[in-house]
């Protein structure tokens, strides 16, 4: 009844941990080992997740200059993404060993030192002529024991989906690597954005720092108005306002870099690459999404849960079929180990299910649901990549003709603001189209900045779109 008893719970542990490997990696869920122990739910990992990071060293004096390549190297060091996406691998790979031992023979020792006093009228036995306490009397039992499945092909695919599973996860990581350098690059491209609207910020300041002076002498000679003088004020106090904002949400912008790279927030940094405009043409979009396919961790990930999933189906119909396992026991046991005696235990058991057709059933058809679900998501994420390869060069040509025109913009406005300062000086005209240049140039420099901001992170996006962004993104954000 023991070694009955010992099957029926090796039968459960195992159906048990076959239905944990039908979860999706990233999914919200405990387990239990056979050994009764319960296991943390793997970490979920989003886009959230990137943002975030593990600090683990102290601020250094003075202001620590920073490169995009610096930045990066943290990222794949301190990202919180990247270092959860170690944990559900090491969390796969536990689960593989778990489902290994299925497989394994299970060999244990024990000792046991017994003493016993047996009182024969408490049994209900009175023997005139025998003590009625019987005792203390004892034994000495040193016994290794060893059980083996013999065929079980239940366990057998459970095991081969527990591989699968570890080696998308292994995968996950290397895709997780992309994302990070995706993360952190379009982090330090928008502080590079932000520096350079303070820049523009404070050129707008100081030009209207001048247009204000010249309206106020006009009106202290007598030759303007007051309210020429108001409207330069009102301008130059708009400007300074413009400056404060761009300068707090660059400083929010760093936090955002340091949080991303494990940087401590008390640490002062500078910005050292600057990134200027490089083309990226001739792209081919047709060989893009080819090379995407053939890169993307994320879809070979899949692609191996998708496997494990069907080696989980299998494991559902394996249910089905009779397993053989063998026990055997061989120890000492004596008064003492000096009067000791060997004996022995070997025991072959067959189980067949007879009638547990609800439970195979159902177990079946919760497999299938598992399998449908990971082969839509892979024929999802195929056509995904396509959109995302074609999305992100249609970006880089417009954000590319975007800085064409910005920079033609930027001129003109410049040209359109140093004219009217010259009418205004020379009295032939008043300060309104001095305002109106201002604003222009103000709305100009920054449609700059954000198209050269938008171009890069175009070409960063491509290199990720690609599979690539790790190893290539210098080519990518620097132009080809």
């Amino acid at each position: 009844m023991r070694r009955k008893l010992g099957g029926l719970w090796d039968k459960r542990w195992t159906s048990l941990l076959m239905f944990l490997c039908l979860y999706p990696l990233g999914s919200l869920a405990q387990s239990s080992s056979a050994s009764g122990g319960v296991q943390a739910a793997p970490a979920q990992v989003n886009s959230n997740t990137y943002q975030g990071s593990l600090v683990k060293q102290a601020p250094v004096p003075g202001v620590l200059p920073l490169s995009l390549e610096q930045a990066i190297h943290m990222g794949l060091q301190f990202n919180l993404g990247l270092v959860l996406s170690g944990t559900n691998a090491t969390s796969a790979g536990a689960q593989q060993l778990q489902q290994l031992q299925a497989l394994l023979p299970t060999i244990n020792a024990s000792a046991k030192e017994a003493a016993q006093q047996t009182n024969l009228q408490a049994e209900g036995l009175t023997i005139p002529g025998f003590p009625a306490v019987i005792g203390p009397y004892g034994y000495t039992d040193i016994r290794g024991s060893v059980q083996m499945s013999l065929l079980n092909l239940n366990s057998l695919q459970s095991y081969l989906a527990s591989k699968h599973n570890f080696a998308g996860s292994k995968l996950s990581i290397e895709d997780a690597k992309d994302l990070v350098v995706l993360t952190v690059g379009n982090a330090y491209l928008l502080c590079i954005a932000d520096a350079s609207r303070v820049q523009s910020a404070q050129a707008q300041v100081n030009s209207s720092k001048v247009s204000l002076d010249q309206a106020v002498a006009n009106h202290q000679a007598g030759t303007a108005p007051l309210l020429d003088e108001l409207r330069a004020r009102v301008d130059y106090q708009t400007q300074q306002q413009n400056v404060i904002s761009t300068q707090n949400q660059f400083q929010k912008d760093k936090i955002a870099l340091a949080r991303a790279i494990g940087l401590p927030l008390e640490q002062s940094y500078e910005l050292s690459d600057q990134l200027p405009f490089k083309a990226l043409d001739d792209v081919d979009p047709k060989a893009a999404v080819q090379q995407g396919l053939a890169h993307r961790r994320d879809l070979q990930a899949l692609q191996q849960q998708v496997e494990g999933a069907q080696a989980s189906r299998k494991a559902a119909t394996d249910e089905r079929y009779p397993t053989l396992s063998v026990s055997a026991d061989y120890g000492l046991i004596g008064p003492n180990l000096g009067h000791s005696h060997g004996t022995f235990d070997a025991v072959g058991t067959a189980s067949v299910p007879l009638f547990e057709e609800a439970k195979l059933r159902g177990d079946a058809r919760d497999a299938q649901a598992q399998l449908d679900q990971k082969q839509a998501q892979l024929n999802d994420l195929q056509g995904q990549i396509g959109a995302d390869v074609r999305d992100s060069i249609l970006d880089i040509q417009a954000a590319a003709k975007q800085v064409s025109v910005a920079r033609s913009n930027v001129e003109l406005a410049t040209e359109a603001l140093s004219e009217a300062q010259q009418r205004y000086a020379a009295g032939v005209a008043d300060n309104l189209a001095v305002s109106q240049a201002l604003t222009s140039l103000a709305q100009a420099d920054d449609q700059l900045n954000g198209s050269l901001y938008q171009h890069n992170v175009a070409k960063l996006s491509l290199a990720r779109a690609l599979g690539i962004a790790e190893t290539n993104y210098k080519d990518y954000v620097g132009g080809k």
